[in-house]
């Protein structure tokens, strides 16, 4: 969720465009497993005051203020995710989805009052939920060989797979043509990321990781 920024110098040389892909659906042993051991997240009044801090804010019509408050939630909700995530990967990928909605809504060059109340909105029923064992085990989505979900269909951090793409683009002995193709996929992916929209930013990542290291 934390906006990545484009510090990484790109290669300038003419690429092709790859915007198609395929998704492998693999449904993972370990799923059903996994959901019948779930226990929610805990305590998360800190994350649920946020909330409502930035719905009173909102409220008000001062949409750059509540962002700013939210990007509060932003920060602890990432420093806490080695934490919680492993606690209950469902309850975790619902909240988190949830909370990118409330920054797109609220980084939205002109928010409206009605995007960020219901993006707000199912915030709240998210976090209020998240103590409970509900939903079905999800699939693991692989794009090119690489897992951009987890096992239950929540996409994966995307600051992760750019890492992962940038070192494999560091690597010796890679041809100037896939150093090329692997720089358009890793921007492309930037992009995404910035935007707080992890599921394709995940999928140019594993493209340019697949190119790269397959």
């Amino acid at each position: 969720m934390k906006q990545f920024l484009l510090a990484t110098a790109l290669i300038a040389v003419p690429v092709a465009l790859f915007s198609t892909y395929e998704h492998y659906m693999v449904p993972p042993a370990e799923a059903a497993q996994a959901q019948s051991q779930a226990k929610g997240l805990g305590d998360l009044a800190d994350f649920k005051t946020i909330t409502k801090d930035v719905k009173k804010i909102a409220a008000t019509g001062d949409f750059k203020a509540a962002e700013k408050r939210a990007s509060d939630f932003e920060t602890e909700w990432d420093d806490k995710q080695a934490t919680l995530r492993p606690m209950d990967t469902e309850a975790w990928g619902n909240i988190d989805a949830a909370a990118d909605a409330v920054f797109k809504s609220l980084r939205n060059g002109t928010p409206t009052a009605d995007k960020v109340n219901a993006a707000l909105a199912d915030l709240q029923m998210a976090l209020d939920k998240s103590g409970a064992v509900g939903g079905k085990a999800g699939t693991q989505s692989f794009v090119a060989g690489i897992a951009v979900t987890d096992a239950i269909g929540h996409p994966v951090p995307c600051e992760g797979l750019i890492n992962q793409l940038k070192a494999a683009s560091a690597k010796p002995g890679i041809s100037s043509d896939k150093q090329a193709k692997a720089a358009d996929f890793l921007s492309k992916a930037l992009e995404r990321c910035n935007a707080d929209d992890d599921q394709r930013a995940d999928a140019f990542s594993a493209q340019g990781i697949a190119l790269l290291t397959q």
